[in-house]
Order: structure tokens, then sequence, then C-alpha cells
């Protein structure tokens, strides 16, 4: 039995640079504009994590998250690969360079309410080449946690009013499950 609304037309209420609003019967929800998608990277080495902080004008306050990017946004840039974006965005926003990024399937971060997706890339080997924190006005500043002490880090950031990013959940998983992660 197919969804309420599944067949009904697609229709683009608003469109910006990045961000579409769209409406198809009931139900209203946003996009990337253009198709571009998004890589997330997970640089986990030597019992460490590299987490990065910046600003998110729709939360109003800094966000604690995984390194991520979008793939193909730039002039020129529409045909560009899932794996050189990631290793690109990595360097930028952390200034570490991966000898081997892996893709780990694509996800989707709330489905109920954006259509957009993202690669999930894990980065190995790990050499830092550079400070990180972004281009333009990114002003990122990075974070190179420990696992073991990754559940009481997050706790501090969110007692200093720094929002967590829903993906970090993957990494407390031995944390609020008691299971070891693969």
């Amino acid at each position: 039995m197919p969804a309420p609304d599944h067949d009904a037309p697609e229709e683009i209420v608003w469109q910006g640079k990045y961000v579409t609003a769209k409406k198809r019967g009931r139900w209203e929800y946003v996009g990337r504009a253009r198709n571009i998608r998004a890589a997330v990277i997970a640089a986990v080495e030597d019992d460490h994590v590299l987490l990065v902080e910046q600003y998110r004008v729709p939360l109003g306050r800094n966000c604690l998250e995984l390194p991520a990017g979008l793939i193909g946004d730039g002039e020129g840039d529409e045909g560009e690969e899932t794996l050189v974006a990631a290793g690109r965005e990595l360097e930028e926003e952390t200034g570490y360079r991966a000898a081997e990024l892996t893709d780990l399937g694509t996800y989707y971060s709330s489905p109920g309410m954006v259509s957009e997706s993202f690669t999930l890339v894990r980065a190995s080997g790990l050499t830092r080449v550079g400070d990180g924190g972004g281009v333009d006005s990114e002003d990122i500043t990075v974070h190179r946690v420990a696992l073991a002490g990754l559940a009481d880090f997050i706790d501090s950031k969110r007692a200093a009013d720094v929002a967590v990013d829903v993906r970090l959940l993957m990494l407390l998983g031995t944390t609020i499950f008691g299971e070891e992660l693969p």
C-alpha cells in the first residue's frame, strides 16, 4: 500500500543557492539545491576521534560535529567524487590528511523533514599537515578527543551550551548500550 501523498506532484515552494523548500501533498520538507550531496568523515585512529566545533546559524550557537562538507558545491565542481570531497573537507576543516578514505554508505539524518543524504566516510592513516579551521569565515575549532573520554567531553560541551550533532551517537555506542564498537 503506497504511503499517503506518495503520488502527489512535488512543488518547489522556494529555492535558494543551497536549499530548496518543497511540498508534496500534505508534506513540507527541504533538500539541497542542485542535488548537492554531503560527506561526513569519521576520522578515528589511535583511540582518538577528530571533531569540529563551529557556529551554526540555524541553532544560534556552536555545534560539535564530525568533519563534513558539501560535494560538488563549487563552481565547476559538479562532478566531484565523494571520496575526493571528503579528503578535501577533512584537510580544510581539521588540518589532517588521510592516507585512506573508505565509503561506508549513504545515510539520512532526518528523513521526515529533510531529503538530504550524506555519505559516511572512514578516514585512516591520518597525518597532520596544517591547522585546519576551515575556509573563508568558517572559524572551525578542531578537537582530537580520546574515545575513552568522549562522553565526558560531550557533557562538558553541553554544559558550555554547545549543541551536539546526532551523528556523534555512533561514537557513544559503548557508553549508551554497554557494547563494544566494531
